[in-house]
């Protein structure tokens, strides 16, 4: 273990752990106390796979075994489509035009004056500024959880 925080609070301790470059944060209901057991307590909620990978991600960090990626890791094309969509929304409030943000986030090489109107770069520059705006609006707490395959 390289680092350890610990702090007292009105709920219990809060412990942040530094195992092997990585940060686990911990809760303890009463102080900790060296050379005991602990186990770990899981409520069945909508976050449960989420809390028993991050169970089994610091059990392995304890162990000093490698911990694998995390459950909510995204793919590179969610996070630059994220990106894009940030990018988007950024120049959109600051009063640029479509047109403008397709320019910058896609080059203006590709898009001639006379197929803008029509282009699929248009469509797809409208896109990113509504995922930007719905991202803004709340849409950013659902990054860490599961698409529901229900709808």
């Amino acid at each position: 273990m390289n680092k350890a925080q610990l702090r007292e609070g009105p709920d219990g301790w809060h412990a942040v752990l530094n195992l092997r470059g990585v940060e686990h944060r911990v809760w303890l209901k009463e102080a900790p106390i060296i050379a005991v057991n602990y186990a770990v307590e899981l409520p069945f909620d909508r976050d449960f796979d989420f809390r028993v990978d991050a169970g089994r991600r610091l059990w392995r960090a304890l162990n000093g075994r490698p911990l694998g990626p995390p459950l909510h890791a995204q793919s590179e094309s969610r996070r630059r489509r994220l990106s894009l969509a940030l990018r988007a929304l950024d120049a959109r409030m600051d009063g640029s035009t479509y047109r403008e943000i397709a320019e910058v986030l896609f080059g203006s090489r590709r898009i001639s004056e006379r197929d803008w109107k029509t282009h699929d770069l248009r469509n797809r520059t409208i896109r990113l500024v509504q995922s930007g705006f719905a991202l803004m609006r709340g849409g950013y707490r659902a990054l860490l959880r599961p698409t529901s395959r229900k709808k």
